[in-house]
């Protein structure tokens, strides 16, 4: 018999953290749809981005109450910093795009904004089912072909700006936010790759 119960709240911390992350991204990929609201959305997601930080200490405050843990300290401390980075990488996209007064719309920024989207809701499953190792293992499948869906996107967006005479200046911003929303897409995949590994240790 477990005389001492372990704490369970940190998955529900985790379906908190992963909840930001899809509200996050979601908030920028109206932001690329809808640029004359940018200051509006780059708020929203700041918002969303202290809620997510304020989640992960409270990962972290926990971990070092804890004296049994459902798994092990150092995955629960890498999924959260994981989760947390996504949602980090949101919020910098967002400022850069206020920072560069981004005001018009440029369809693979919404598709790798939407690609983003459609991550960040596999991570979220994936969190949510993290000790059914099969599931896990089936949206990692799911999120390499996104993942290679945004590189697609992202290596012809890249080839198009450098096409004819570009203003230089266009050229640096949209590169930069391209560069931004392709490497969220990638953490995505990191994150993924954590949950594999926690799901088929604590299968």
């Amino acid at each position: 018999m477990r005389l001492i119960p372990k704490d369970e709240g940190f998955f529900d911390l985790f379906d908190g953290l992963a909840d930001r992350m899809v509200k996050s991204s979601t908030v920028l990929s109206e932001l690329f749809n809808e640029p004359t609201r940018l200051d509006f959305f780059v708020g929203k997601i700041k918002e969303l981005e202290h809620e997510a930080d304020e989640l992960t200490h409270e990962i972290m405050l926990r971990l070092d109450r804890s004296f049994v843990t459902p798994l092990d300290r150092e995955d629960i401390h890498s999924l959260a910093t994981h989760l947390d980075n996504v949602v980090d990488l949101i919020d910098g996209t967002a400022r850069r795009a206020a920072m560069f007064h981004v005001t018009d719309r440029r369809e693979p920024a919404k598709q790798l904004a939407g690609v983003l989207v459609k991550a960040s809701e596999s991570i979220k499953e994936a969190v949510h089912k993290v000790r059914q190792p099969t599931e896990v293992a089936r949206i990692g499948r799911l999120l390499k072909q996104l993942e290679e869906e945004g590189d697609a996107i992202y290596t012809s967006a890249v080839g198009d700006l450098f096409k004819g005479s570009p203003d230089p200046l266009e050229v640096i911003k949209w590169k930069e936010l391209y560069d931004n929303l392709e490497h969220a897409i990638d953490v995505c995949d990191d994150v993924l790759n954590v949950l594999e590994s926690v799901s088929i240790k604590n299968s």
